[in-house]
This record gives C-alpha cells, structure tokens and sequence, in this order.
C-alpha cells in the first residue's frame, strides 16, 4: 500500500513539474509609448542593473526592429503588436480617422454603446470594437476555454483597450477628471474590489505634491541638450522649462488630475496599478498561463511636450528603469525567476523638433496643412469646375464621392489628379491614389509602408506622407507618424521562460511580436497576423 501510494505520488509530482515546464504562468507585454531604440544605447550608463539592462543582457534583443507601416502612432501601434499585422488588416489606421460610412471622425478605441464604470463619462465610452482581427490576448483566452486571465492598463485608453482585445476580464485606464483608473461597461458592471481600494489610496494626489526634479545629479545628464531650449514647451504658470518643477503649485494650471500623465509620477502609478492586480486578479497562481498588458504613457506625454533631446525625457527613462525593475523583482518574488515571459517594444519611435532641425540646416519644416487645403480646393476647382470636392483632408484625402458623380468625374481620374498636385506641395513626399493601393503589390521601401498603412473600408481616396524630418504642426517638442526610420525604429526585447538570450540585427518588424507569443505558447495566431515568428528568441 505505501508503495502503491508513493508511485501515486511520484507520479503526480512528476505531472505538476511537467504542467508548471509547459507553459509560463504568466506573460507580461510591456508598451512603452514613444520609445526609440537610440535610448536603450543613449541613456544606459545611467539605468540601474535591474530594469532595462536586465532585459537587453539577459533576454533576447532585436536591435534592428521597425515598424512596416506608415502611420506610426499610439492606437494604430498597440493594435499591430497585439494583432500581428498591419493597420490595412487590423482596421486602426490611426488614432482617430474620419469614417465615410458615419459622415465624422472617429476614435480607434471609441464606443457608443459602452459606459463608464469607476470614472467619468466622457472617458467611458471605450472598447476595442474597431479591431477587425483577434489579438494574442483573445487567442489566449479561446485556448485555454476562458481559463486564463487577461488583464490590461494603461494611462491611455487606448493603450488598454486594443491590447486587452475583445475578451479581456479587465481593461483599465486612468481617468483624468478624478484620477482615478476606469473601465467601461463593455467590460463589467462594477470595478473589481482590487481596483476600488487602489483607487482609494489617492496615488495621483499624492504624486500631484511632489517636486520633479532631476533623480540623478545633473553632470550624469551628458546625453541630453540644455534644460532651457527654445524647443520645448513646458508647463502653464512656470516662465522656462528647467527642473525643478513644483508639481502642488503648476497641477490647477495644468488640469489638475489631468497633469500627472505629463511627469514620470504616470508611470510610477501604472507600475503601483500592475503590482496591485498581480494580487487582486491571482494572475499566474493556477495551470493556465495568464497575460498582464501594460503601457507606460508619460513618456508620450512628456517627449512631445519637451522633444528627444530634452533632460525631462532622459529623466523620464532614467526613472522608468527602475520601475521595470520594481515590477520584474516582484515577478521574480511571486513567481519565481524563469516561470514568466516578458516582452518590451513601443507604439511607435519619434521625430527630431523640426524647427530644430531646419535651424541645423536640413531640409526641413512645419507643414502647413491649411494651406494645402485650399491648394488643393483650387487645384480641383481649376481642372473640373467650382464645388465642395472634398469631405476630409489631411495626410489621407477623402473625395465628395457624390459631388464627382454630379460632375462626371472618374474616381480614379481624381485620385491620380490629386495625388500628382499633392506632391508639388512643400513637405509632401508622396501621394498614391487609394485605388493603386487595392490593386497593386509595392515592394519599395516606402509604398510598400503606405500600402500596409491603407485599410479599404476605414481609408480615404489617396493617402500621403511627409518629406523626412517634417512634422504637422507646432514650435515645440515634437511629433511622429510618418514611415521614417526616426518613427519606426524601436526596441523588441523578450525575457524569461523559453527565450534564448542574445541579439540580431537582422530587419525584424512589429508585426512579430504576436505570432513569437504564439509560438510560446503553442496557440493559434491572431486571426489578421501577418508577422513571423522570431526563431532565434525562441529556445
């Protein structure tokens, strides 16, 4: 009898250890928005040992990683690692577009029939309904019957929507009229019990009083320009941009709640968010691998306010480091260092000031957008006649299709007329006509971008990009979007169970991401992906 009951229990030790060797008990995707791969390299004598070293050192490191389309920005960003495919798939070609079908603008991550849940209303109406395709996440919770846990944060809605999917038990974002983290009712009637507590603890108030100034002494700051340039923009209610910045007497004139996302405190409030629902959600503590999406958003917030080259934005990563390493030294404490899988990349990288760089002397600007408004109205007025031929315009033209139909115009005609004009105009690069876009196959770099960027039922009439180093609009900071390498290049990184550690340098797209975790995993890839699994990350 005691035989037979210690080869009973050999055998179930032997069962455990092969379902704990499996899978990982949790897969941790990490977004940082608006990070270039040039920081990893730019800022890493000052990051601890910890945070993002530990991960470039001991995990696998694409450092040749890029983003293969052309609108490079937040919504369009979280969809394509989630998705494992392009904006002409996955349907979120930007973060807002204007609908034809609806006659208006819409958000990527909008919804009319979703309410707020735990914060105000305006912020409420949010889901990932405008996703055409599944993500990692939802495959992960058909997998495995429901069983495995999704749980998704950002400061951005966005940000926690799209990656969360359809089937996430909990998406959550942070609202900045109570600041306090929200849901909608797509997700649940009620805020789960974890979360009201932590919204209880006031974080954002407290990080509201504090003073921001730089966390490492200033001579460890060679990486970055000076504290005072006429390139950055700064906060209301303080004369110069420079540290230190006294957040209690700047937060009323700065929106109040609304103006931590604007300082490192929004990451800081993330990680404290993710540590908090490790507990409340039981994430990795039952046989089903479980998936936590975070996406820190001030470095967003911040790098367009004061620009790359600022101190605020190194201090920013500076102090991001070490909250990566407060939330993988809490992994390795409630999970056991080798039991998870982490990944690391961004939304989209970022663009250089363009004033900056036309003051340097390169063939750069603002683009003037209204002004290509009218050209365009008069260019079409001359060639077919007075009318209202458009219904939108921006870097994607939308055609007043029953006005050509009124006039006799050809579609195609029109599109061709537009685009050859558009290129005449400073600042515009190339313009290709959405029909071309539907019918061809580009190879060359930068068609091929446009064409993975173009989505037929969500995209206008011809679709354009901007001449390097250009950016829409604005004095100060700086902006991204546009399928350059200063917007594409970011960093892939994945740790932890099952990655073989190492680098390439070979071209490794965003897109790659998904169907890596898919193979992970052993489960089925995102029904749009159209990336390729990363060999050489996976043991």
């Amino acid at each position: 009898m005691k035989k037979i009951t210690l080869s009973l229990l050999c055998c179930l030790s032997l069962a455990t250890l092969k379902a704990q060797n499996t899978n990982p008990k949790l897969v941790v995707g990490i977004v940082v928005d608006q990070m270039k791969q040039e920081y990893l390299w730019r800022f890493e004598n000052d990051f601890g040992t910890g945070g993002f070293k530990r991960l470039m050192h001991e995990g696998f490191m694409a450092k040749n990683a890029h983003y293969n389309y052309a609108t490079t920005s937040t919504g369009p960003g979280h969809a394509s690692i989630y998705t494992g495919t392009t904006p002409s798939i996955h349907g979120i070609v930007n973060n807002s577009w204007y609908s034809r079908l609806l006659k208006r603008g819409v958000y990527c991550a909008e919804d009319t029939t979703a309410n707020a849940v735990g914060g105000s209303v305006r912020n409420g109406r949010i889901s990932p309904a405008n996703l055409y395709s599944s993500t990692i996440t939802d495959e992960l919770k058909m997998f495995t019957q429901q069983q495995a846990k999704v749980v998704a944060m950002s400061i951005k809605d966005r940000g926690s929507a799209l990656p969360g999917g359809h089937l996430s038990d909990g998406s959550y974002w942070y609202d900045s009229q109570t600041g306090n983290f929200m849901t909608s009712t797509y997700y649940m009637k009620t805020l789960p019990e974890w979360v009201s507590q932590f919204n209880d603890r006031k974080l954002a108030d407290e990080y509201l009083n504090n003073t921001w100034a730089l966390f490492l002494p200033e001579e460890n700051y060679t990486e970055s320009g000076e504290d005072n340039s006429k390139y950055e923009g700064g906060f209301r209610g303080k004369e110069n941009p420079t540290f230190p910045y006294h957040l209690a007497q700047l937060r009323e004139q700065n929106g109040n709640f609304g103006m931590l996302p604007s300082t490192p405190w929004g990451n800081t409030i993330l990680t404290e968010l993710a540590l908090a629902s490790l507990e409340g959600e039981s994430l990795g503590e039952d046989e089903a691998t479980d998936f936590l999406a975070i996406s820190y958003s001030s470095t967003d917030y911040i790098g367009h306010n004061f620009g790359p080259q600022s101190k605020e934005v190194q201090d920013t990563y500076v102090r991001l480091d070490r909250e990566i390493e407060r939330l993988l030294n809490k992994l390795d404490e409630k999970l056991g260092k080798g039991n998870y899988v982490v990944f690391l990349s961004a939304d989209h990288a970022v663009a250089e000031n363009s004033i900056r760089m036309k003051d340097l002397g390169f063939r750069a600007d603002n683009f003037g957008s209204r002004n290509f408004s009218e050209y365009l109205s008069q260019a079409m007025n001359e060639r077919f006649g007075e009318a209202e031929w458009f219904e939108n315009t921006g870097m994607d033209i939308f055609f007043n299709h029953s006005t050509l139909k009124t006039k006799g115009v050809d579609l195609y005609e029109a599109q061709l007329f537009v685009a050859q004009h558009a290129m005449q105009f400073p600042g515009i690069y190339l313009a290709v006509p959405g029909i071309d876009l539907t019918r061809n196959s580009y190879e060359s770099h930068v068609q091929s971008l446009i064409q993975n960027a173009y989505h037929p039922k969500e995209s206008g009439d011809v679709k354009m990009v901007m001449e390097p180093a250009w950016q829409w609009g604005g004095a100060k900071g700086t902006g991204h979007g546009n399928p350059w390498a200063y917007d594409t290049h970011i960093p892939i990184m994945f740790y932890g169970w099952g990655i073989e550690p190492g680098t390439s340098v070979r071209p490794i797209h965003i897109t790659d991401i998904a169907p890596t975790i898919s193979m992970l995993l052993n489960i089925r890839m995102p029904s749009g992906t159209t990336g390729q699994p990363i060999s050489e990350a996976l043991k």
